[in-house]
């Protein structure tokens, strides 16, 4: 019996060199391609958004509620790719849902009965620890936190310092030494123990509710801008807790603060160590007041040799705020939960 020809068996048998490394270039073709359409799934990242991350705030953080309306992150902030919405109806379709404590009291009847898959809930609050209410309820409920600590997921301080290059010093008129805005004085409160101690030495000029003098929005910075210094006292004593009382009511108006909060070494993360006055630096008030009063103008100058370095922003408006969440969306971790949130802001 004659032998069969082996070229059907190379033919249909076993696949020539060429076939294969024409099939082996299409199919690394095909899998370049996926990888290019599809990064975040061979990198292990979070998949990126092609549509603008909606935002949803479950209740506006202030009493007033500013137009949101549009693409306001982008047009007032630059801040691209960014929805905001206060309407509850859009709950499915939220990537991020912003929960205000203010707007959380009683408890967690306030919050949506479910949660859709994928979605974010944020814990936010600009007050202290001192005075947040009705915290032990709320464990695991939440994924990030949004406070004025620095350890937050996402910082929002009340102010900063940035760069400018200005390299000039504007020190105002000053007309008296030392004033001090106060508008909810409790005795039991330790600023208030400090001022009056503090008082026995040197004559404060208050403004404010407190003291029946309140300042209109814009009396506010030109009166305690005609003072040398200025009580930049907190409410409480907690850790990053730095409130406009520094940042507004003493460094913007042009006054040296003189500050009681954390200390001293916390406020120099936020501001120069030569911009302010701790309370702390001396062994009694008595020393401090003295300070205060022979103090010659060209020590009290260098207190605001920051202003040839840095301007002052502040944070006044929410909508910043919040916008802010959308550029921190992409580093922010994935798949935590909060296990006791009194636990975590007591620390």
């Amino acid at each position: 019996m004659p032998r069969a020809s082996p070229l059907p068996w190379l033919l249909w048998g076993r696949p020539s060199m060429k076939v294969v490394v024409t099939a082996g270039v299409f199919v690394t073709t095909l899998w370049n391609l996926w990888c290019f359409l599809n990064p975040s799934e061979v990198s292990g990242e979070a998949p990126k958004h092609t549509e603008p991350l909606v935002v949803l705030v479950w209740g506006w953080p202030s009493k007033h509620v500013p137009n949101i309306s549009g693409d306001v992150c982008r047009e007032l902030y630059g801040i691209a790719g960014c929805w905001l919405t206060t309407d509850w109806q859009l709950l499915g379709r939220a990537d991020v849902v912003v929960f205000p404590h203010t707007r959380l009291q009683p408890g967690r009847d306030r919050l949506p009965q479910e949660r859709p898959p994928g979605q974010n809930w944020v814990w936010v609050s600009l007050e202290s620890p001192s005075n947040t209410k009705a915290l032990a309820g709320w464990k695991q409920t939440f994924n990030w936190v949004m406070t004025y600590r620095r350890d937050s997921d996402i910082f929002i301080p009340y102010g900063k310092l940035v760069p400018n290059r200005s390299a000039t010093v504007n020190i105002p008129t000053k007309t008296n030494l030392v004033s001090w805005v106060i508008s909810n004085y409790h005795r039991t409160q330790k600023r208030a123990e400090i001022y009056k101690n503090l008082s026995q030495y040197l004559h404060v000029n208050i403004y404010g509710k407190a003291n029946k003098k309140p300042l209109c929005k814009d009396c506010l910075l030109p009166t305690t801008s005609k003072s040398k210094f200025y009580l930049a006292f907190e409410n409480s004593i907690h850790q990053d807790y730095i409130t406009e009382k520094l940042w507004r009511n003493s460094l913007m108006a042009g006054t040296v603060p003189v500050v009681l909060g954390p200390p001293r070494a916390n406020y120099e993360q936020f501001v120069p160590a030569d911009s302010f006055i701790h309370v702390d630096d001396f062994g009694s008030l008595a020393e401090l007041a003295t300070f205060l009063k022979t103090m010659n103008s060209s020590r009290y100058r260098q207190f605001f040799a920051w202003q040839k370095r840095y301007s002052v922003k502040l944070y006044t408006d929410w909508r910043e705020r919040i916008c802010t969440i959308c550029t921190a969306y992409p580093s922010l971790p994935r798949g935590r939960v909060y296990p006791d949130l009194e636990s975590w802001f007591n620390t």
